[in-house]
């Protein structure tokens, strides 16, 4: 099997699957992808994170935020070869079925590199960033490697896409303290478990997480894709960083517009099969 027809092929997902997801606002699905399609798209990844990214400060100079990870965004824009693995309709048909749309567009991709002695990335919401009018949008988290607990690996905070506290705070040291409290007084799980090689997770947009840090000699290397309803529409910007992303990932679209900018293709959509 080719690396492009993998990345094209349905993936398996349960019905048991979907409904965990929607109860827990997240899922971790096994066997994803095949140790040939992570080592073959991962080293074009990693090549352009190396090639792109501006942090040039050692990492005990750098603030919480730039301790966690290495972030370089749309990546599909600077290479075809990553342009394949982030329009895979094999990770797209997976986010919409875990939403039940119809379909989703791309928000946008995110490496994700966290060096090694690379700190804890603090609990937050990746959608306080997004002017999205609705919940239907969804994170793919890829590890490009086996990611042990000790590498970093993504923790969640089981059911708190329902929990509205906290959803103003960007991610920072007040957003671990804050919401580290509150989510535990709340009651929801923590559930922190490594991933297998090909293991790949989907969580909600306002779906709490973290990550601790990187006590391994490799880096954490991980891609992401974040995928929304094929419909969404862009919302008014409730912060400044809500307003850098419109300006910033969706040029052109006006508010109340469904988010059909050039950086906002359809990846998956089941009006279109057959």
């Amino acid at each position: 099997m080719s690396l492009q027809h993998e990345l094209s092929e349905r993936y398996p997902l349960s019905q048991s699957q979907i409904d965990a997801f929607e109860r827990q606002g997240f899922i971790k699905l096994k066997n994803v992808l095949s140790p040939a399609v992570l080592a073959h798209y991962g080293r074009e990844i990693t090549r352009l994170v190396l090639k792109l990214n501006k942090q040039d400060k050692p990492l005990e100079e750098r603030d919480t935020y730039h301790q966690a990870f290495l972030q370089v965004a749309n990546l599909w824009q600077h290479s075809t070869i990553v342009r394949e693995f982030v329009f895979s309709t094999r990770l797209a048909r997976i986010a919409t079925e875990l939403l039940r749309t119809s379909g989703v567009r791309l928000y946008h991709d995110q490496a994700l590199y966290k060096e090694p002695g690379g700190g804890y990335t603090p609990w937050h919401a990746d959608q306080q960033y997004w002017p999205l009018a609705t919940g239907k949008c969804v994170t793919a988290w890829i590890p490009l490697q086996e990611t042990p607990v000790a590498m970093g690996a993504l923790a969640f905070s089981s059911g708190s896409h329902t929990f509205e506290y906290g959803r103003d705070l960007p991610i920072s040291e007040e957003s671990e303290r804050l919401l580290a409290a509150a989510l535990d007084k709340a009651g929801f799980p923590y559930v922190e478990t490594g991933y297998a090689l090909g293991e790949v997770s989907f969580h909600y947009g306002w779906t709490f997480h973290r990550a601790g840090g990187n006590a391994t000699r490799h880096n954490r290397s991980v891609m992401t894709v974040i995928y929304m309803d094929e419909h969404m529409r862009l919302a008014e910007p409730a912060n400044e960083n809500q307003q850098i992303d419109a300006d910033v990932w969706c040029p052109g679209v006006k508010i109340g517009e469904v988010i059909d900018s050039e950086l906002n293709p359809v990846l998956f959509s089941s009006e279109n099969e057959g």
